[in-house]
């Protein structure tokens, strides 16, 4: 059973909809149903969900490819840990204007080390490393 990629998909999706939450009220408040109108918050948080939409998947997917293979736990988890840190950084860096650089570079940082490290562990699977 994949439990370990099951918790990082429930945590990160959980932030998912946190963001997602964070998109309708803002569009709410700011009264623009498609696109961003010309907000720029509306433009910053939009794009801080975008951003999380465009990396999440092929992470969870990775990270279930390698722990299938039978990877480590404890590399599996250091993977997870990454990617979730990264992307909560990310977000709070780059929800304010001007953007937190430390904390947006930073989530950046820890979001590529996420992917990296479920690369390796799937590429090790499929090595039969593992």
């Amino acid at each position: 059973m994949p439990r370990i990629t099951a918790l990082y998909a429930g945590l990160l999706l959980v932030l998912f909809l946190v963001l997602t939450a964070r998109v309708l009220a803002r569009r709410f408040k700011a009264q623009v149903v498609l696109g961003t109108g010309g907000d720029r918050m509306l433009e910053r948080v939009a794009r801080v969900h975008a951003n999380c939409a465009e990396y999440v998947p092929i992470f969870l997917a990775t990270l279930l490819a390698a722990e299938l293979c039978g990877a480590p736990a404890m590399a599996l988890h250091a993977a997870g840990l990454a990617m979730l840190a990264g992307r909560v950084a990310h977000a709070a860096g780059m929800s304010r204007d001007p953007d937190i650089v430390p904390l947006r570079a930073g989530g950046m940082i820890l979001t590529l080390t996420g992917l990296v490290f479920a690369a390796a562990l799937a590429l090790g699977g499929a090595a039969g490393l593992w």
